[in-house]
């Protein structure tokens, strides 16, 4: 509800009337010409005549005056325009230091693995170094032992393959389940085949190793090693794969491959496809969900019927992975999706021939939501289904026969397909392999080949052992051979495998058990080994991020109630100051606190540069870039000797109110919070029981004022923050760890990714009241004048509703309304008008996503095109009022003697509010663009974010906590752009990061606007309280308000700082914490979300906010001229 209407304020009491800002230069013109036209009679009257000379002469005087104003003006107009550029030369060192910090750290922490050059080759199996009995193979000499022809390592089994990945196919998709959900039933194929025919096919749960992206993926299932976490920011170009992996293996051995489907394939293997049968898809488009898989399963079987012109297909379907992102998995578009897989398959399957094998797998799983990249069970639970016409596939237990009913029952490692594939089509086991073989390939038909199992464990073991020794060479890291390590476990599996003549009944089943064991420990070791932290890189970027938090914190220090006084809106001190000036007595513009930082962080910053660059090429290792931390630290040190130097108060550790004490509590609890996982996976419910703590305070506060009405006021306001921050918290996305104790409400359900009908609505009731509301807090201030009732009331308010209309036409497109709509139509109208109605064109395909994707571009080019235009050339939200005061009384009054003269009042109304009220237009243009890019549920929340950031603004005013000696401003505003965060259906987990906002206003991915939408998306709360800044000190301020810019400055310092800490915080204790069991389920996505969210907040800080200040106040100073 908007507020009722308040006091005026009591800086600047503004006028009783209003009029139109067009006509305020023919009015001061008039008003002129009245006061010269009273003078005249005046003069007239006395009998006094001016002579020529005397004329001339107080016209040259009036010259002169008029030449020396407008040069004051233009020399403060550019000391402004030093002062801006200086201030945004230290925020963009900061932003710097800031960078260096995280990469530092990141460096360290997100672990890597050195890559090996070596590469397997057909006629030396690993055996011949590794083993120590002098046994090569445990199975006899077979036809063609060492060629490709008759297999390198092992017996070949298959000439062809056919491997197809459906994305994002989990387990229990493929099994069957006693319920009714969308995704279970609809793919049974895979299933009923293992069970009727487990000689002809196999399945299995299929674990993938975290992080669950398609492109860590790919390299797992064809290289057989472990990816690192760091390479989750390679997800959108993924580079070539240079170790030797399973294509390169086929290529070497002049297999033919073709691929179909996904183009990161073609990024990861360049050069290695048949160009003219191979073809290629966008893969990032999650809008669409069958041009993938219908282009694949278009080109996949005219290729069955030419087995000559292949030996390897390849392909990979999209549209599961699609619908869990669009939709979520219980939905019946995913039930669609399944279905026309499980028909893709299964005729597939009957195209297949005895030399062919099938093998049918997901990269990953996905979430309730159908999102995926963490370690959640159902992110990293796929399905594996190998299949062959002859029968070739065994079970070593009875109870083996029947798939398991869950992926936690005998699950296979995604790394095992390396070598089992590599095996069965007679190639070597690619170098870097960790994997072992999938025992059902291997055992026979029967289950008894326990010597071939154990001859082809054995060779994939031996290939591990071989890897782990150059490994280990290569880092200079020494084996151990205590007992129970690998090599021991190595030892013992050799001691069991005979020489010389087998005997009879040779237990070859321990002999696999041996090795099978082997494995499982050299596996556990390598991943404890590429756990390995660069600690000395964290330290340094740490140490950089701490010293840059430092000197944000000395900088606010130095700007505190010493700047009150630039504040100070006062006609005879101005008046004064400029007579000074227009005598050429004038203060020392060019020695401003940010200049002096600047220049001293860059002569700071040269040293440790050069420095770091000439012991890089002293010592020869290459770290270049060494040069960049140590000049960071240089840099860092010589901004605080110069805040040290400079003048203003020593730095204060402890806050003196209890305002400054809130605002401590709530940034320092904040970061210690961190070191908990508890804390962190409830932070979101954490950060309302602060807004709420600082409602109560306030509203308590408020009965100590003397004045009723803004004692009443006060109440009212921050009873209203209270309640918003309640109502927006009803918009909650769960992560899982949060389970059973939350419930999701941000979407349908807990296991979709669309908004539900009655969630639509939400944005139509922003788009109708929410101008409304805006319009009540500047009414008061007489401020709701020019360009405002124009651009809140109608452009404003067009923006927000034809958001709401795109999000209907997303609804009506993903939920196929229109063919719904029609067949209900059809059942209610006569038969005639039925058919008349089924005769009717149907719409293009498409023509709903296209008629959205015009809508968002228009929204889109409205508020941040247009909307940046009339923000620049827009005048203050002002209007000029000129009231009649009397007419002539008698004939002697000296206005008798000019026809229809009478005295006259001016008004400005919006005065006292020049420039808060113009600054608003700039953070409601780009919350239009961050409304149309968050869902219904979400838009909602950021609307009520908006609607409390004003109520903060009115409760700072009235309690009279200027920024100058209160951070409290600052930090709530703050804490109220992270709570939006997680309002708008975003955790600090990567599988809620919404990739579809993407393609709202686009088809497919463009660079760089893709990115930067998934960007806007996720940070939207952030981004709209980084811009909301200024208004905590340009909110009822008037035009003569002194030393905006450095309260600004402030302001974001104090704000900065809060998001700096949380980074800072969040990268000791996953620093700290780097062995935890939560490390990477918590820990370090909650390290990678403050450090962006800190990056965004600067670049939007000085390209959106310092910009903005810089065009507001020249927008004000044009009218009523320089207050400093």
């Amino acid at each position: 509800m908007p507020p009722p209407p308040t006091k005026p304020t009591s800086k600047n009491p503004p006028p009783q009337s209003q009029t139109e800002y067009q006509a305020i230069a023919a009015k001061f013109a008039a008003a002129k010409r009245a006061k010269e036209a009273q003078d005249a009679a005046k003069a007239r009257t006395a009998g006094v005549a001016k002579a020529a000379g005397g004329e001339a002469i107080e016209k040259d005087r009036v010259s002169l005056a008029d030449k020396q104003r407008a040069a004051l003006e233009a020399r403060r107009k550019s000391n402004f325009e030093a002062r801006w550029l200086w201030t945004v030369g230290f925020w963009v060192w900061l932003l710097l230091i800031h960078v260096a910090g995280i990469a530092y750290f990141t460096s360290g922490f997100l672990l890597t693995r050195l890559m090996l050059d070596e590469k397997s080759v057909c006629d030396a199996p690993p055996t011949l170094n590794t083993s120590t009995n002098g046994v090569v193979d445990i199975l006899p000499n077979w036809k063609g032992k060492g060629t490709v022809d008759g297999g390198c390592w092992h017996p070949k089994t298959f000439e062809r393959a056919v491997v197809v990945v459906i994305d994002a196919l989990r387990y229990d998709f493929t099994v069957p389940a006693k319920d009714d959900a969308p995704f279970h039933n609809a793919f049974p194929f895979m299933y009923d085949t293992a069970l009727a025919s487990p000689n002809n096919a196999v399945l299995r749960p299929f674990i993938a190793d975290p992080p669950t992206t398609t492109l860590q993926r790919l390299k797992g299932l064809t290289t057989g090693t472990l990816p690192t976490f760091v390479d989750v920011g390679s997800s959108f170009a993924g580079t070539a794969i240079e170790e030797d992996n399973l294509l390169m293996q086929l290529r070497d051995a002049g297999k033919r491959i073709v691929h179909l489907g996904d183009d990161t394939w073609e990024s990861l293997f360049p050069g290695y496809f048949q160009a003219s049968l191979s073809r290629a898809y966008d893969s990032f488009n999650v809008w669409d969900l069958h041009t993938v898989d219908n282009g694949v399963i278009e080109h996949m079987f005219p290729l069955m019927k030419r087995k000559g012109d292949w030996d390897v297909v390849v392909a990979h379907l999209l549209g599961v992975d699609h619908a869990g992102h669009r939709y979520g998995p219980d939905h019946p578009e995913m039930a669609k999706k399944l279905q026309q897989m499980n028909t893709f398959i299964k005729d597939l399957a009957s195209n297949i021939d005895d030399d062919t094998l099938l093998i049918v797998m997901g990269d990953h799983g996905m979430d309730s939501k159908g999102d995926h990249g963490g370690e959640s069970e159902d992110e990293v639970e796929a399905a594996l289904w190998m299949y062959s016409p002859k029968p070739v596939f065994g079970r070593t237990k009875p109870e083996y026969v029947t798939p398991p009913a869950t992926a936690k029952t005998r699950p296979a490692n995604q790394i095992d397909l390396v070598p089992t594939l590599a095996l069965l089509m007679g190639i070597p086991i690619p170098y870097n392999n960790l994997g072992h073989p999938i025992e059902e390939a291997f055992v026979g038909p029967r289950g008894t080949a326990w010597d071939r199992l154990a001859a082809a464990e054995r060779m994939a073991a031996a290939g591990i052992k071989r890897y782990q020794t150059s490994y280990f060479s290569a880092r200079g890291i020494e084996q151990a051979t205590t007992p129970g390590s690998p090599a021991d476990l190595w030892d013992k599996a050799e001691a069991l495998v005979p020489k010389g003549k087998v005997k009879k009944g040779h237990s070859w089943e321990s002999v696999f058990l041996a090795y099978a064991e082997y494995q499982r420990e050299t596996l556990d070791h390598s991943k404890s080994l590429w756990a390995r932290f660069d600690v000395k890189n964290m330290v340094i970027g740490i140490s950089i991020m701490a010293s840059g938090v430092i000197a944000l914190l000395v900088y606010i220090n130095k700007r505190t109630e010493d700047d009150d006084v630039l504040v100070i809106e006062d006609s005879e001190l101005d008046h004064a100051e400029k007579s000074l000036e227009l005598q050429g007595i004038t203060a020392d513009e060019g020695q401003t606190l940010e200049k002096r930082l600047f220049r001293a962080a860059m002569l700071g910053a040269l040293p440790g540069i050069f420095g770091g660059l000439l012991q890089s090429y002293l010592s020869g290792n290459g770290d270049w870039y060494r040069g960049s931390a140590i000049g960071a630290l240089t840099s860092a040190a010589t901004v605080l000797v110069a805040l040290y130097d400079a003048e203003g108060p020593s730095f204060n550790v402890l806050p003196t109110t209890l305002w400054g004490w809130m605002a401590v509590v709530f940034t320092i609890s904040q970061s210690i919070g961190f070191a908990s996982n508890s804390y962190t996976i409830w932070e979101d419910s954490i950060q309302l029981f602060m807004m709420t703590t600082f409602g109560l305070v306030a509203a308590f506060s408020a009965f100590r004022m003397e004045s009723l009405p803004d004692r009443f006021m006060t109440i009212y306001h921050s009873i209203l923050f209270v309640l918003l921050g309640r109502l927006a918290s009803f918009s909650k996305l769960c992560r899982e760890e949060q389970m059973p104790y939350c419930t999701s409400t941000y979407y349908a359900s807990a296991t979709s990714s669309t908004s539900a009908p009655w969630q639509l609505a939400i944005p139509f009731i922003a788009a109708v009241i929410l101008p409304s509301i805006i319009k009540a807090y500047l009414t008061p201030s007489k401020s709701y004048e020019g360009l405002a009732p124009a651009w809140i009331g109608y452009v404003f308010r067009a923006g927000l509703f034809f958001s709401a209309i795109y999000w209907v036409l997303d609804a009506a497109d993903n939920g196929n309304w229109l063919s719904s709509l029609s067949s209900s139509l059809s059942s209610y109208l006569p038969s005639s008008a039925s058919d008349t109605l089924s005769s009717l064109p149907p719409l293009p395909e498409k023509a709903l996503k296209a008629l959205s994707v015009y809508t968002a571009q228009v929204i889109l080019g409205l508020a941040l095109v247009a909307g940046s235009t009339a923000f620049v050339w827009a005048p203050p939200c002002i209007s000029i009022v000129t009231t009649a005061l009397r007419s002539p009384k008698t004939a002697a009054d000296p206005l008798a003697a000019i026809p229809g003269a009478q005295t006259a009042q001016v008004t400005v109304l919006g005065y006292g509010n020049a420039h808060g009220a113009r600054y608003l237009l700039l953070p409601l243009n780009f919350f239009v663009a961050l409304f149309l890019l968050t869902k219904p549920m979400g838009a909602g929340a950021l609307a009520l974010t908006l609607w409390q950031s004003l109520s903060l603004l009115e409760i700072l005013d009235l309690l009279n906590l200027p920024i100058g000696s209160n951070p409290i401003g600052p930090i709530l505003l703050a804490l109220l752009g992270q709570n939006a965060f997680f309002k708008t259906g975003h955790q600090a987990v990567l599988s809620s990061i919404q990739w579809d906002s993407a393609f709202i206003p686009l088809y497919s991915i463009k660079y760089p606007w893709s990115p930067l939408l998934v960007i806007l998306n996720t940070f939207a709360g952030q981004i709209l309280a980084t811009i909301l800044l200024p208004m905590l000190v340009l909110w009822k301020s008037g035009p003569k308000r002194r030393g905006i810019l450095g309260s600004v400055s402030r302001a974001l310092g104090v704000f900065v700082a809060f998001y700096a800490t949380q980074a800072l915080a969040s990268m000791m204790w996953a620093g700290h914490l780097r062995r935890h069991l939560m490390l990477y389920r918590v820990f370090s996505p909650r390290f990678m979300t403050a450090a962006v969210t800190l990056l965004v907040v600067d670049v939007v800080a000085v390209v959106v906010g310092l910009a903005g200040v810089r065009v507001n106040v020249m927008s004000v100073a044009e009218v009523f001229g320089w207050a400093d």
